[in-house]
């Protein structure tokens, strides 16, 4: 059937030259909605490139604040941390989180000293201190333990957020561990560090090189599937984001990123809150890997991936590729 506005209403019209199709985006992306995260390590002048994670390397905190310094520059407002630490630091416990001077509240003071006007993104769960690899304390049975685990979250949140941390995430899925962290830090004096829940965070199989960047994935014994969620289920993902958001979540994450945007536009549409997503590691080593085959122009798939997310409803999106796509929308 031919539609009775044609030819009066012509969609190509207005796709038909450059100019007019920047006027009429509907979604539009810049450096600003971009969170980088980086991989810190020991030592002094220290680049370790992460064999699965081609582009990307481990930095010492010295280079750590170089990093900074470029984000900055490229107009990206965001880090995310993550720390390598070292082998004899780890233990069942995880009680390195709880140092005050461990390897990530160094890097916080650094960055924080070099470049204050940065934001710095924590993350919080027990997986880059416990020597099994798993994001929490477990019982006799290798059961992943939910009320006792909190407990060293707060710890570990308070130690972070006094060191300069901007914003707690909390990745570890235990139930109840934002409204526990919102308490302690209001009681703490730290009622402006906001708190970005990983509230719907998938048992996926995306993560492989993240947990070769922090050093956990040949400790992990078994798989995480008893606190992630079920990558078969979405309304569960609803009650998640609901349970984070009345507990004090300032704003919420959905991980992985592509392979969930259903989740995104259901989070944005159900609960009008800032949602992030974190285009994991896997996503990353994917495009890299198909650009590196010429399967596609790294520069355009780098691109129109992060343009997915912010059509999808996300405020902002934690990617692997931010300083690169922040220099491409600059240029």
């Amino acid at each position: 059937m031919i539609n009775a506005s044609y030819p009066a209403l012509r969609l190509r019209r207005t796709r038909a030259s450059a100019w007019s199709r920047a006027m009429h985006a509907e979604t539009r992306l810049s450096p600003s909605d971009f969170i980088w995260p980086l991989f810190v390590t020991e030592g002094q002048g220290v680049e370790e490139p992460i064999r699965s994670l081609p582009g990307v390397s481990r930095w010492s905190v010295d280079l750590m604040v170089e990093r900074a310094r470029e984000a900055q520059a490229a107009g990206i407002p965001c880090l995310a941390l993550f720390p390598n630490t070292q082998p004899d630091r780890r233990s069942d416990d995880g009680a390195e989180a709880l140092n005050p001077d461990n390897l990530m509240c160094r890097a916080i003071r650094a960055i924080k000293d070099a470049v204050p006007d940065i934001g710095i993104l924590t993350d919080v769960a027990l997986d880059p201190y416990t020597a099994h690899g798993q994001d929490g304390l477990l019982d006799e049975a290798g059961y992943v333990v939910n009320d006792a685990t909190i407990d060293v979250l707060i710890g570990q949140s308070l130690n972070q957020a006094a060191a300069g941390a901007d914003i707690i995430a909390p990745s570890d899925m235990m139930d109840g561990r934002v409204g526990a962290i919102r308490e302690a830090l209001e009681e703490e004096g730290h009622a402006n560090v906001q708190i970005m829940a990983y509230a719907a965070k998938y048992a996926s199989a995306f993560y492989g090189p993240f947990r070769d960047a922090v050093g956990s994935g040949g400790l992990l014994k078994g798989n995480k599937k008893t606190y992630q969620m079920d990558p078969a289920n979405s309304e569960e993902a609803l009650r998640e984001v609901a349970l984070d958001i009345a507990e004090g979540a300032d704003s919420v994450m959905v991980k992985p990123g592509l392979p969930y945007l259903d989740i995104v536009a259901r989070v944005k549409h159900a609960f009008a809150v800032p949602v992030f997503a974190y285009q994991v590691s896997g996503e990353y080593a994917m495009l890299e890997a198909a650009a590196a085959v010429g399967a596609g122009d790294r520069d355009a798939l780098v691109l129109e991936t992060l343009m997915a997310f912010k059509r999808a409803g996300c405020s902002g999106v934690l990617t692997y590729h931010a300083l690169h796509a922040a220099r491409l929308l600059g240029a």
